[in-house]
């Protein structure tokens, strides 16, 4: 009786074969498809996109923190203990953003909660992580609602905050699907204070919404004017003529959760809901 020969391995179950170079079209091809199955299972056919930065923290801990680094340094004046002072203050400014963030997502699932549809309608969704994205999966967590987490893997081991639906709970490979994911399904952006990566994010979706590559209507919210006051001079760009007038229009500024609130479910209602203004 002869021994059955050893089949050779099958190229879709081959690892080696799946994480080299050649088969990138295929990880790519991947990394759009799951997403797509996995939505339309857990019937979330539109998103609340919060961006923010990953190094804000709860308004408790960065308060602990600035009392200890006072006590600290009670009685020196040593020109780095002013400096680690004004840094601690504004860790503490920023912590604000994060609590404000909280409320806002709390708020717009509550809302989107009461809306009769067999879809989940404007899920939260944001970048997985800690930070201002973690405000934001926090926020709809408390109103007992679901929230999307689009996590990346990063050198520095970004993990997924506790607060993200775990059926909604992504992690990315490739920059592009993410940010594919974060504007494909959204209806309405909030953009929280954050850094290079925020910013990015910010600026590829005004370049889709000015050059009409997207042609739904997506309000954004650029939460914190002072903040981002501070970091961009927007009227600067339509003053010297790199952008046109017009262009001011595609954000709207808020400082508070309750103006935020009132400005995205009047525009949601208009564009997406059939209610007019």
């Amino acid at each position: 009786m002869s021994s059955r020969r050893k089949l050779p391995l099958k190229a879709y179950r081959d690892l080696n074969f799946l994480t080299s170079p050649p088969a990138r079209i295929v990880r790519i091809l991947c990394e759009f498809l799951e997403p797509q199955v996995r939505f339309r299972e857990q019937h979330v056919a539109d998103t609340i996109v919060f961006f923010g930065s990953s190094r804000a923290r709860p308004l408790r801990e960065t308060k602990r923190q600035l009392a200890a680094l006072n006590r600290e340094i009670r009685g020196k004046k040593r020109t780095t203990d002013r400096e680690r002072i004004s840094r601690a203050m504004k860790s503490v400014e920023l912590s604000r953003y994060y609590e404000e963030g909280v409320v806002l997502a709390r708020m717009m699932t509550e809302w989107s909660m009461k809306l009769s549809s067999p879809s989940q309608h404007f899920v939260v969704c944001s970048g997985g992580g800690p930070g201002m994205m973690e405000a934001a999966n926090k926020g709809a967590h408390l109103a007992g609602g679901k929230s999307a987490g689009l996590n990346i893997s990063l050198p520095f081991e970004q993990e997924p905050n506790r607060y993200i639906s775990p059926e909604l709970n992504f992690e990315f490979h490739y920059f592009f699907l993410r940010k594919f994911w974060f504007v494909y399904l959204a209806k309405a952006l909030v953009i929280l204070p954050g850094g290079y990566g925020t910013l990015d994010e910010l600026f590829e979706v005004l370049t889709l919404i000015q050059t009409g590559k997207v042609k739904k209507k997506m309000p954004i919210v650029l939460y914190g004017a002072k903040y981002w006051n501070d970091v961009i001079n927007m009227e600067a760009l339509a003053d010297w003529g790199t952008i046109a007038p017009e262009d001011l229009a595609l954000f709207h500024l808020s400082n508070s959760p309750q103006e935020a609130f009132q400005y995205l479910t009047q525009q949601l209602e208009r564009y997406h809901l059939g209610k007019k203004k």
